[in-house]
C-alpha cells in the first residue's frame, strides 16, 4: 500500500471536561475521498485545526504527505487547499479582493478553474463582504480553495450555509475532483454530502473514533431489516415470542408497541419469511440500512453536544 497522503497518529488533546480528541488515528490514501462523520462538538474540527498545524497536540502527530504539519507546516501547505467550518473574510474587501489576493498567495496565473467555479456556483464576487450572506461567503473559500487545483483538499463542513442546488453542485465538484486522483478528507455532519462523496468513513463520538468501514460495504450490506406491524400490541408480542423461539431476531418499536423490527442475513431470508406469524399481521416492509441508521446505532438523543 503507498504511504499515506494524511495520517493522523494517536492525536491527543484534552481541554477537559471530556472535550476535545483521546487517541484518534487514521489515514487518507492518495486519491481517496474520506469522510470524517459527527455532529457538532464530537471532535472533528479540533482533529482538522491540528492536521492544519494550528494547534499544537498533547500527544501523536499529524502528517500530510508523510512531513508533519507542526514541523514542515510551510512546505506542505503549498500544495493543500483548507476551507474552515467557520469562513471569516476581511469584512472591507471585497470577493475580487479575496480571489485576487488567494490567487497571488497560490500563484494562480491560469483562471480557467477559477472562472468555471465563479460561474457553477453562481458566486457574486463583486459585493463586499460585509454585504455577504452565509451562503456567499461559503461559496467564496469553495472558489478560493479549488481555483489552484490543488492535490490535497480538507474541508470542515464545506458546505453549510449552501441552499439544496449549491449543495448538490458541490457534491458534483467533489465527484469530478475524484475523478481526476485528488485526495481529499471531509468532515462533515450531512448524511447526503458524506454518503454521496466518500469511499471510507469514519464516525468520531466523544473525541473518539467509534467506527471506519468502507462506503461500499453499508451499501451492499448482506444483513436485512424487516418492519412488521401488526393489529395489536398484545398480537405483536405474540408473534415476537414465537420469533424468538425459533431463533430468529424480533424486537418491539421502542415507538410502537404494534411494530417489530427484525434482521436476518441473505442466506436466512428464506427461512426468516417461513417463520413470520402471519396471523393479524397488517403489513412488512424492507428497511435498508441507510448511512444515518448506522451512525444513529452509536449516537443517541441524550446528550447536548456543543462546539470543540
Amino acid at each position: 500500500m503507498a504511504e499515506p497522503m494524511i495520517e493522523v497518529r494517536h492525536l491527543v488533546k484534552d481541554y477537559g471536561q471530556g472535550r476535545g480528541v483521546f487517541d484518534v488515528s487514521f489515514a487518507v490514501q492518495p486519491g481517496e475521498c474520506f469522510g470524517f462523520l459527527g455532529p457538532n462538538g464530537a471532535g472533528k474540527s479540533t482533529t482538522i485545526r491540528h492536521l492544519m498545524g494550528f494547534s499544537i497536540p498533547d500527544s501523536g502527530e499529524t502528517f500530510i504527505r508523510g512531513q508533519s504539519s507542526l514541523k514542515e507546516r510551510d512546505v506542505i501547505m503549498q500544495g493543500v487547499s483548507y476551507i474552515p467550518g467557520e469562513v471569516a473574510l476581511p469584512l472591507a474587501l471585497r470577493g475580487s479582493d479575496v480571489i485576487a489576493e488567494q490567487k497571488r498567495l497560490k500563484n494562480v496565473t491560469d483562471d480557467t478553474m477559477l472562472n468555471w467555479l465563479i460561474s457553477t456556483f453562481e458566486l457574486d464576487p463583486s459585493l463586499y463582504c460585509k454585504e455577504m450572506s452565509l451562503g456567499m461567503k461559503r461559496k467564496t473559500a469553495i472558489v478560493c480553495a479549488f481555483m489552484n487545483d490543488p492535490d490535497v483538499i480538507v474541508m470542515d463542513e464545506p458546505s453549510s450555509g449552501l441552499d439544496p442546488e449549491m449543495q448538490e453542485k458541490f457534491i458534483r465538484l467533489i465527484e469530478l475532483e475524484k475523478k481526476r486522483n485528488r485526495t481529499i478528507l471531509l468532515s462533515s455532519h450531512i448524511f447526503q454530502e458524506v454518503d454521496a462523496c466518500c469511499d471510507r468513513i469514519t464516525i468520531i463520538k466523544d473525541g473518539k473514533i467509534v467506527s471506519t468501514f468502507q462506503a461500499d460495504d453499508l451499501k451492499h450490506k448482506t444483513t436485512k431489516r424487516y418492519r412488521l406491524r401488526y393489529d395489536t400490541p398484545a398480537h405483536a408480542e405474540e408473534a415476537r415470542k414465537k420469533l424468538l423461539a425459533v431463533k430468529e431476531d424480533a424486537r418491539t418499536s421502542p415507538s410502537n408497541a404494534c411494530i417489530l423490527h427484525c434482521t436476518c442475513d441473505d442466506s436466512a431470508i428464506d427461512r426468516f419469511l417461513r417463520m413470520i406469524p402471519r396471523n393479524h399481521l397488517v403489513d412488512m416492509s424492507e428497511k435498508k440500512e441507510t448511512l444515518e441508521d448506522y451512525f444513529m446505532s452509536f449516537y443517541k438523543e441524550d446528550k447536548t453536544y456543543v462546539g470543540v
